[in-house]
């Protein structure tokens, strides 16, 4: 497992102050690295912060602002039409994936440059986001890549954690000329993979897990296969 040296604590933002922690991060990567959006207002909508369907963390380490994320539950899936969606995986039923599962939207993912190399970051982050998600009893995430891109997470997303890619469109909120791939995960494949990989993500994301969370898992694919 990465050191833990690192003073990192990962926040749900609730207020003002929070915001201006999470505007920080996205600042810095969103508007002054990557040009992807000017206005500021859009970077972290202050009406979001008190709505139920939205949730945004921010990761600190040494009370420093370095990471942020945001979950939006149960998104208009049907602004992804409106983005010229490409339905690229075959085998997949849209109407029936949207009408069977709970689904939330996972993006607005940022690490300021510094931190990038430090995986705890990303990890704390998606631990309390993971966390509150199955808490809620959503089932799927989806997100959106840009295709790439230098900092792209799309490797780590489908060769770790199991994101499958379903689509693609060309346009999106942000200003980037580059192909968006979207991606969906089942977090019950992600949660088998990953206890079968045996390795030290599954311990750090499933930290402070209840009983009811694990239970809500399911079982072991090989142990339905065996049934």
């Amino acid at each position: 497992m990465p050191s833990r040296k690192h003073d990192l604590r990962v926040t749900r933002i609730t207020n003002e102050v929070g915001r201006q922690r999470a505007l920080h991060v996205m600042r810095s990567t969103y508007r002054d690295e990557k040009n992807w959006i000017q206005s500021d207002d859009r970077l972290v909508d202050l009406g979001e912060l008190q709505d139920p369907s939205v949730s945004w963390f921010v990761a600190e380490a040494h009370g420093e602002p370095v990471g942020v994320l945001r979950v939006l539950y149960e998104p208009p899936l049907e602004l992804y039409a409106e983005y010229g969606f490409k339905l690229i995986a075959r085998d997949l039923d849209l109407d029936a994936f949207i009408r069977d599962h709970r689904i939330a939207e996972i993006g607005r993912f940022a690490v300021v440059p510094a931190q990038r190399k430090n995986v705890l970051v990303s990890a704390a982050l998606m631990r309390d986001a993971v966390a509150e998600t199955v808490s809620r009893g959503f089932t799927h995430y989806i997100t959106d890549v840009f295709e790439g891109e230098q900092h792209s997470p799309l490797e780590f997303h489908t060769r770790v954690l199991g994101f499958q890619v379903v689509a693609t469109h060309e346009v999106g909120e942000l200003n980037c000329s580059n192909r968006r791939i979207t991606m969906v995960l089942d977090l019950k494949q992600c949660y088998w993979r990953l206890r079968a990989s045996g390795g030290w993500l599954i311990r750090y994301l499933t930290d402070g897990w209840t009983e009811e969370m694990h239970r809500a898992m399911g079982n072991s694919p090989a142990t339905v296969a065996a049934a």
